[in-house]
């Protein structure tokens, strides 16, 4: 079998691979980019994302970085790629189930704790949810993908399962703030693992698996409907624990099913360490071995080999050397410039590189202030969303807890055909992943807008079948776009920077709502607007991830 030329692998030339047509090894890499985007519209060729922007990444990781990406290519998407789509989409399911569980239970809880606010739940999740997002999206660029892959689901669990037993408000908010340090991590931790395991042809899979968000959604309506329509205070006035137990067991029931869904991640799928991660650790040797184990899982292949990586390593660091060297940069090649290299892990590298030139620093900006106005803007609405609808419901005459819900399940199914279609538009040429999260957003918006027309409950739910539709679209696009802007070895972290952004702007929102008229349609005023300007500041994202392969 014929090898890689190297040197060109580390220049970063997709000629490399596309010349070495007679290896079986990279047959999906040899087709020609532009030749095959015309044919195959999924087509994703060996261009990474920073061609054109070297020194955005560090030129050592990105040699090895491309040499993995053929190393999947030549894999191919198989069992253990469908297993992580699997297991991986918990990680989705429990960010919008558990954000939606907060707000199905705030009447009922309110209706028992006498004197208690329902926004105080709410803060109490994004408290949460900001401290999760940092602690394992950091984390696991410092410990590794695995454990914190794993670890999250076991933590919302168990919490869960004890806040359905709280016998005071304070009890319940600490327990919310803790299990949601559990689903904070899920996203920043649960889309870098999956990235870093699928081929580049089939990246916009990560867009896809936003349909379990939207599943994590329905499943909440669900299971809350039998339980909070049937067991539930309708009122305060004479309002006891016995007489209101439907939330406890919609935490329980919500709870177990947390347990199993860890029991599937961790005894169940065996989930290797993230190669890219290793690599970018320097733990090579690790990194092929993980490969190979993939490849023995698909049934097929590999070869690459230690060597490979380290050939490409040599070229990469004369070439920084020779580079530094022109810059009076001197390169301490000593055993402790070495030591100080491996150390560097517990620095602030990780949050350093993502703005390591001046297009990446402003490609990561705007996305911390895109994620900053929609961790607003979703809240603001849908964290009291039942509130709303049963409020504008009431005027209507039709506001009983059944109605509530009923329709809270109807908006949770529109969330799904929203999925489906963000995977099919984030590879239309002329939308991309950009194109498709600006319309997505500012749709989204102006279906809020929209729900302030409305003068019967049909009418309202309708519109907020439009806005749940397009925001399933929205979101299904970020969560996708982020992870795969920024480079694998610091991917945690950055995903961990823009997640903390959209907590902090998601704590304001219960505080707003503390001193905010929930009965007028003010909240969904200010949330419409931040949608709208978010669309927009979507299309000066300098990268455009559609046809290029994350590294």
């Amino acid at each position: 079998m014929s090898t890689i030329p190297f040197d060109e692998l580390a220049k970063g030339s997709s000629d490399a691979i596309a010349t070495d047509a007679k290896s079986p090894a990279f047959k999906e890499t040899s087709v020609d980019p532009e030749a095959a985007e015309s044919v195959f519209p999924m087509y994703a060729g060996t261009h990474d994302i920073f061609e054109g922007d070297e020194d955005a990444v560090d030129p050592v990781y990105q040699a090895k970085a491309r040499v993995l990406n053929a190393a999947f290519q030549e894999i191919g998407m198989g069992k253990y790629q469908w297993w992580l789509f699997f297991v991986g989409g918990f990680g989705w399911f429990t960010d919008n189930a558990w954000p939606c569980i907060t707000g199905l239970i705030i009447n009922p809880v309110v209706f028992e704790f006498a004197g208690f606010k329902g926004p105080f739940l709410i803060l109490a999740q994004s408290i949460g949810l900001l401290v999760g997002a940092v602690f394992w999206g950091v984390g696991c660029d410092i410990w590794g993908r695995r454990w914190s892959f794993n670890l999250t689901l076991l933590i919302t669990g168990i919490f869960a399962l004890s806040a359905g037993g709280a016998p005071t408000s304070l009890a319940l908010c600490a327990l919310i703030a803790t299990w949601n340090i559990g689903v904070g991590g899920n996203l920043p931790v649960d889309s870098a693992v999956f990235l870093e395991f699928v081929p580049a042809s089939h990246q916009y899979l990560l867009t896809v698996l936003s349909i379990w968000w939207a599943v994590g959604q329905l499943v909440a309506s669900l299971v809350a409907w039998p339980f909070i329509a049937n067991f539930s205070c309708s009122s305060a006035d004479g309002c006891t624990r016995a007489g209101n137990m439907g939330w406890r067991y919609f935490l329980w029931a919500m709870g177990a099913l947390m347990m199993v869904l860890f029991v599937l991640r961790f005894f169940v799928f065996k989930m290797y360490e993230s190669p890219r991660f290793l690599v970018g650790r320097g733990r090579d040797e690790e990194a092929v071995e993980v490969v190979h184990k993939v490849a023995r899982f698909n049934g097929k292949t590999s070869s690459l080999t230690v060597g490979m990586l380290r050939e490409v390593e040599d070229i990469a660091v004369e070439k920084r050397s020779k580079h530094e060297k022109v810059r009076g940069v001197k390169v301490d090649t000593s055993a402790r410039g070495a030591l100080a290299r491996k150390l560097s892990v517990v620095d602030t590298s990780h949050v350093k590189a993502l703005f390591a030139t001046r297009k990446m620093a402003y490609s990561t900006s705007l996305l911390i202030v895109l994620w900053a106005f929609i961790g607003l803007a979703f809240p603001l609405y849908n964290g009291f969303v039942t509130v709303f609808l049963q409020t504008r419901g009431a005027h209507f005459g039709d506001g009983s807890l059944y109605i509530t819900y009923r329709n809270q399940v109807i908006l949770s199914v529109m969330g799904i055909p929203g999925a489906l279609l963000a995977g099919w538009m984030v590879e239309r040429r002329y939308l991309g992943r950009k194109g498709t999260l600006a319309i997505s957003t500012v749709l989204t918006g102006v279906f809020l807008f929209a729900s302030t027309t409305s003068r019967t409950s049909d009418a309202l739910l309708g519109w907020n079948c439009g806005y749940t539709f397009a925001n399933n679209v929205m979101y299904g696009t970020l969560y996708a776009l982020s992870p795969e802007i920024f480079p694998a070895k610091d991917r945690g972290t950055g995903n961990a920077l823009v997640a903390a952004a959209n907590r902090v702007f998601g704590v304001m929102a219960p505080i707003i709502a503390l001193y905010a008229d929930l009965s007028t349609p003010i909240p969904i005023y200010v949330s419409g607007t931040l949608f709208i300007v978010s669309g927009l500041i979507a299309l000066l994202l300098p990268f455009e991830p559609r046809g290029r392969a994350s590294i």
